[in-house]
């Protein structure tokens, strides 16, 4: 490998590094190191600026208007709805009949909006059905990732990969070709979910089989003023009279904190008690008089007591907030809305919030009014913004018939182009009928022409077009092949086989540290490579990089949606990784048996 390899090499580790840390957005992490790229003669202007004329990077930012239209439509929320179990039954059955059904919407629409829609929905199911939320937002997340894999717009990793393809000058994949070692997958991830991931999932073991009781999964600050009927109560297993319907989780007294199931715990005035209730708990607290809410005091004189509700809204990246702690960003000031508490990898913090440094995935738990919603709710800064209770669906139904209608028409056209007359100077393909989708979407003011920008992730959208460009470099500096022959090398006795579980187990590796286009764009050059040092068909090794590049099911940051759900859900970071690494163990052995059955070397 010559110098400028190793030069590349350096990069791609700092890069990496950057992206593993979060010290910027990941796309300019990934234009920075292109730059540098550049400066070093690594890549020339022309290389640089491809990938921002892709058609595949293109066709991925119309898709999220196409996506964006779906969702505005109220569709999304009036299917999931329709198809979620009204009773509870067997748990194999409750898995499927959710994962399935979200895994087909999200082979041919944007995962994030999806779990944006659906994860309320269900934590708000499963509250009514006296089920443990914990035990489907996760599976709720990999359905999601299962469905993307099944379709070549199913997820922008698969599309990148098919830019990359063409670029190289070869044939991309057709609409549903990536399908036939995606649905096996698919159903082997129900399957895992149902008999193994439910008793490695956080929640109630026997969240099926035990009677109905009350399912508290909501928690409150409360103050015990001087004069309140609960001052000398002693507590009997973490409850008490007056708080009917609510359990006493922790007492904090002078900063010390005591388990409110402590034998013989007597409150004392000025307590702090951190309980836990069902979803309609603020409605109950507001007409107590033993106790108030902690901070309440922010809003008397802002807000009519009387329209306070309970909100809980995600960070996502664009949060202006995003390292400030909430005292310096003065989150109140900015939205009228009290933070109450912050779930964060599984914690749930109620104390010194003024304190609290804000990150990307912080689920917030807010007392404010609908005008939040009003204000904030299409925002990008937060990913979710949800009220805890119903929230009814007003948009015009013929517009749901409507939105699904040109979705539906996108599918077959892209489906069908190897059938459609050819016309002289249009190619009939994917980029072609999502622009008409988009067009469409606009037109009939199914998304507004005022905000369709909004839509657009232009973060993802500028990662992918640098990866084109890194991608080229590494191809460029002979990292590529070098690379290459080490992986052939290491996999000499297995032959193509084991260059194609090296490669995906590069992917893998990358996937769930950095983003996902990223790692695509990085294993291409070296599959691309290796295949052209065995003299066999790059195919195989391609397919295996749109699915190792989405399977990222081990981590929270390795994919969005499993960081909109951890926030949600509550969950740690261990529960991501207890279920997640053997579900990829499952999907590296499934690929490595099917892959090549369908793509000969």
């Amino acid at each position: 490998m010559t110098a400028q390899g190793f030069f590349v090499l350096a990069i791609i580790v700092l890069m990496i590094a950057a992206l593993a840390k979060e010290v910027m957005r990941p796309g300019l992490i990934l234009f920075s190191a292109l730059i540098i790229l550049l400066i070093f003669g690594s890549v020339n202007a022309n290389e640089v600026l491809a990938g921002f004329s892709n058609k595949g990077m293109i066709t991925v930012g119309i898709l999220f208007v196409v996506s964006e239209g779906i969702t505005q439509s109220g569709a999304l929320s009036k299917l999931a709805n329709a198809f979620l179990p009204r009773r509870r039954g067997n748990t194999r059955s409750l898995f499927f009949r959710i994962m399935f059904p979200i895994s087909f919407l999200s082979a041919f629409l944007n995962n994030t909006p999806i779990v944006i829609i659906f994860a309320p929905i269900i934590k708000k199911w499963a509250e009514n059905l006296n089920l443990s939320a914990q035990k489907f937002l996760i599976p709720l997340s990999y359905a999601t990732i299962l469905g993307g894999v099944c379709t070549l717009i199913g997820t922008s990793t698969n599309l990148v990969v098919h830019g990359l393809m063409l670029d190289n000058g070869m044939a991309g994949f057709s609409m549903f070709e990536l399908g036939m070692v995606g649905v096996p997958l698919a159903f082997a991830g129900y399957l895992y979910m149902s008999y193994i991931g439910v008793h490695l999932l956080p929640g109630n073991k026997n969240f099926i089989r035990r009677p109905l009781s009350d399912q508290k999964d909501y928690y409150y600050e409360l103050i015990v003023p001087s004069d309140s009927v609960l001052v000398g109560q002693v507590l009997k297993n973490g409850r008490t009279k007056d708080l009917k319907g609510f359990d006493i989780i922790q007492v904090e007294r002078n900063n010390t904190k005591l388990e409110g199931k402590t034998p013989g715990l007597t409150i004392e005035a000025n307590d702090n008690l951190l309980v836990a209730g069902r979803s309609n708990g603020l409605e109950i607290i507001k007409d107590l008089t033993c106790v108030g809410i902690k901070g309440m005091d922010l809003l008397k004189g802002q807000v009519n007591m009387s329209e306070l509700k309970q909100y809980e809204a995600v960070l996502a990246p664009r949060f202006p907030g995003i390292g400030k702690t909430i005292q310096e960003f003065n989150f109140f000031d900015h939205y009228q809305a009290l933070i109450v508490a912050v779930h964060r990898n599984g914690e749930r913090i109620t104390s010194n919030l003024r304190s609290l440094k804000l990150s990307e995935g912080d689920n917030l738990v807010l007392l404010t009014t609908d005008r939040f919603i009003k204000n904030w709710g299409d925002s990008k800064i937060f990913y979710l913004t949800t009220y805890i209770r119903d929230h009814e669906e007003n948009t015009a139904k013929s517009k749901k018939w409507l939105a699904l209608s040109i979705l539906l028409m996108m599918i077959a056209g892209a489906t069908a182009t190897d059938y459609l007359p050819k016309f002289e100077h249009v190619q009939a393909d994917m980029f072609l009928f999502s622009a008409i989708a988009a067009m469409l979407m606009i037109w009939l003011k199914i998304v507004p022409h005022q905000k369709y920008t909004k839509a657009i992730s232009w973060d993802i959208l500028i990662t992918i077009a640098c990866s084109f460009g890194i991608s080229k470099a590494m191809q460029n500096s002979g990292l590529a092949d070098g690379i290459a022959q080490t992986a052939i090398n290491f996999a000499r006795n297995w032959g193509p086989v084991g260059v194609l579980a090296c490669i995906y187990l590069i992917t893998t590796i990358f996937t769930e540290v950095i983003t996902n286009n990223a790692a695509a764009a990085i294993s291409f050059p070296i599959a691309l490579a290796a295949a052209n040092q065995m003299g066999v068909d790059p195919k195989p090794f391609f397919v295996a990089i749109c699915i190792a590049a989405s399977a990222s099911f081990a981590t929270p940051i390795g994919y969005q949606t499993n960081l909109i759900v951890q926030g949600i859900g509550n969950y740690k970071f261990m529960d991501f990784v207890k279920v997640g690494v053997p579900m990829n163990i499952v999907m590296f052995i499934i690929s490595l048996l099917l892959i090549p059955l369908f793509w000969s070397f």
